[in-house]
């Protein structure tokens, strides 16, 4: 478990009202907005993110469609003083315990790790590869496996995310 993972989490999930459509007015944190992409900023502790929620999801069990409730689906990159970005992607469900959620950006592939309903990178290298292909990608497809057993797969578009990654980075990660 990353070390920053408890203390992270509250402020993305400060967020998720402004990301959906019809509850933006209840968030005042966000900054910017850059076509697919979102950015906050948390003055204490001090950290800031790019987000973004999936444009396409598809649910599936024994290899049908199935209609589920899932709670808030989204794709962050954080950064603080001192930290490149760090990639995590919430899936609205628990994920099956010990899987992973596999990500693919243009061909190149990922796998984060999962712990109740959150997953990350293994290690910082692995966030700056991921960065990187997002910066270059049109899209990031996340693949997973909750609990229950259904299959999920999430599309996010990646329209806007090099200036949201930038704006996150110049207000945080000096």
């Amino acid at each position: 478990m990353k070390s920053w993972m408890l203390c992270g989490l509250a402020a993305p999930t400060l967020l998720i009202a402004a990301v959906l459509p019809g509850l933006a007015q209840e968030s005042t944190n966000r900054v910017s907005a850059n076509t697919d992409w979102s950015v906050f900023v948390e003055e204490s502790p001090k950290e800031c993110w790019a987000v973004s929620a999936p444009k396409e999801t598809v649910n599936t069990k024994d290899g049908k469609p199935t209609a589920v409730k899932r709670g808030d689906i989204l794709l962050f990159v954080t950064y603080r003083p001192g930290a490149k970005g760090e990639v995590s992607f919430s899936g609205g469900y628990p994920f099956a315990g010990g899987s992973t959620v596999a990500m693919d950006i243009g061909g190149s592939k990922f796998e984060l790790f999962t712990d109740g309903e959150w997953a990350w990178s293994g290690s910082k290298e692995d966030d700056a590869k991921i960065i990187a292909a997002m910066k270059s990608g049109a899209s990031a497809v996340l693949s997973a496996r909750s609990g229950r057993g259904t299959q999920t797969k999430d599309s996010f578009s990646l329209n806007g995310i090099s200036a949201a990654l930038d704006e996150a980075a110049k207000r945080c990660a000096g």
